[in-house]
């Protein structure tokens, strides 16, 4: 058994959670998949995987040489695609990951686009609102709103949206309309724990303005934050593609316009072996004209 197939079963294994799953996956019998795994362990010299009758994971070893085999194995790939000559057409399974909401509005369609003209090309989408690990978790693609932390990843910028601090009209009949950040203080507010869980909400150009908030309801989702601003449990700090819809139909109102702070970047993030996957290059194009489209490359 060669050392690339036991690498294709280690992957197996490891994503499909057991070997007959990897088994089934690669089209081959178990007992072929137990004997390729430890092939590779010997050779290796160290344990890949816990294994017990109920299930098997991946030991720290075999946790940290799986970025690795994949990567082997996605490079390997990439090479005989472009000696077959199907580097021009996307195939395969491609993986994407962006925040829920932003990928049901504006990920989605553009992954219905592609599917529609790539007959081959079979994409994952996981929406989810934290930054995953792309290596570990077999990223292909991920998009990131906000400032990006230094890393090896290519960043492609694609377009920016801003924070909107938003109330339902009838919430503002009850309590009045605050004409500046400090008056939030005697305002009802809805917050996050999600990632953009803050005791503080920044309101000026430079962040120059902060303003200390104490939600009195916290919810963990977007789409709940909404819904619970339009009935007028109180003030809200949304992204702007988050409450476009409702701002148009009148379910909320937004306030203090003019104190919203720097837009925020919206980056398509992606290792530099992925570059030249045809997926890929299709995905950016495609991002970029649904970003024109929509308005997402300007604020105003």
């Amino acid at each position: 058994m060669d050392r690339l197939q036991t690498l294709e079963m280690f992957v197996a294994v490891a994503e499909q959670g057991g070997f007959s799953a990897a088994a089934k996956n690669l089209r081959v019998s178990p007992p072929s998949v137990t004997r390729g795994i430890s092939a590779l362990e010997q050779r290796l010299g160290t344990s890949l995987f816990h294994r017990s009758t109920r299930a098997v994971s991946l030991t720290d070893d075999g946790a940290a040489f799986l970025p690795k085999a994949r990567q082997v194995l996605a490079d390997l790939h990439d090479a005989e695609r472009q000696l077959s000559g199907a580097a021009s057409e996307p195939r395969g399974q491609y993986y994407i990951t962006a925040p829920v909401a932003f990928g049901r509005i504006h990920i989605l369609p553009v992954v219905v686009e592609l599917l529609e003209q790539h007959s081959d090309l079979d994409i994952r989408m996981m929406l989810i609102d934290r930054n995953v690990r792309m290596a570990e978790e077999g990223i292909d693609m991920a998009v990131r709103i906000g400032p990006l932390a230094d890393s090896a990843l290519i960043a492609v910028p694609i377009g920016q949206v801003r924070q909107k601090i938003v109330a339902s009209p009838a919430y503002l009949a009850r309590h009045g309309h605050p004409d500046k950040p400090s008056n939030l203080s005697d305002h009802q507010t809805i917050g996050s724990s999600g990632p953009r869980a803050v005791s503080d909400w920044n309101l000026g150009q430079k962040k120059e303005r902060s303003v200390r908030i104490k939600p009195r309801l916290i919810l963990n989702t977007v789409d709940s934050i909404v819904t619970a601003a339009e009935a007028g449990l109180g003030v809200a700090n949304l992204l702007s593609y988050q409450v476009e819809k409702s701002i148009r139909t009148g379910r909320l109102i937004e306030i203090l316009k003019p104190e919203d702070p720097t837009p925020l970047p919206i980056h398509l993030l992606f290792e530099r072996s992925r570059r030249s996957l045809p997926a890929t290059r299709l995905f950016i194009d495609a991002m970029k004209n649904h970003a024109k489209d929509q308005c997402l490359d300007r604020i105003d």
